[in-house]
């Protein structure tokens, strides 16, 4: 049986496992610059960490809910958490000779950006539970 410290904590995991692929898929891609007739590929994820927040941070109690007038009126999506990231091959580069459309550039940009993404989420995640660790010397010093 595990504890959970915070909602927030599970998120920003999630949040660090994705950024990981997708280091490890932007490595493969610079890796295969020579391949002839490789493809770079990317990992979107952004839409699977707004459905897991939507399932961790699910509170209904606030939200209006969609009256029915009529049983042939339509009935509202039922959201699924069953979303995974999406491998997509980026495209609009211009292949060379030998086809393969690889841009280190681009490459090294977007490492650059998830990395320092990555950094930020690890921030975030210590200042998380830096708050709980604060509230336990608290209440330590109270005994």
């Amino acid at each position: 049986m595990s504890i959970e410290i915070s909602k927030t904590h599970a998120l920003l995991a999630r949040a660090m496992d994705y950024r990981a692929q997708r280091q490890d898929m932007i490595s493969s891609n610079i890796a295969n610059a020579d391949t002839p007739y490789y493809k770079p590929r990317d990992i979107r994820f952004e839409d699977a960490l707004i459905a897991k927040e939507k399932e961790l941070y699910k509170d209904n109690s606030h939200q209006l809910q969609m009256a029915v007038t009529n049983e042939k009126d339509l009935q509202p999506k039922s959201e699924t958490s069953s979303l995974k990231p999406t491998l997509y091959f980026r495209d609009g580069h211009m292949a060379r000779n030998d086809g393969n459309s690889v841009d280190i550039d681009v490459e090294t940009t977007e490492m650059s950006k998830n990395s320092i993404m990555f950094n930020a989420i690890v921030m975030a995640a210590k200042k998380d539970t830096g708050i709980f660790k604060s509230v336990i010397d608290a209440s330590s010093k109270l005994s």
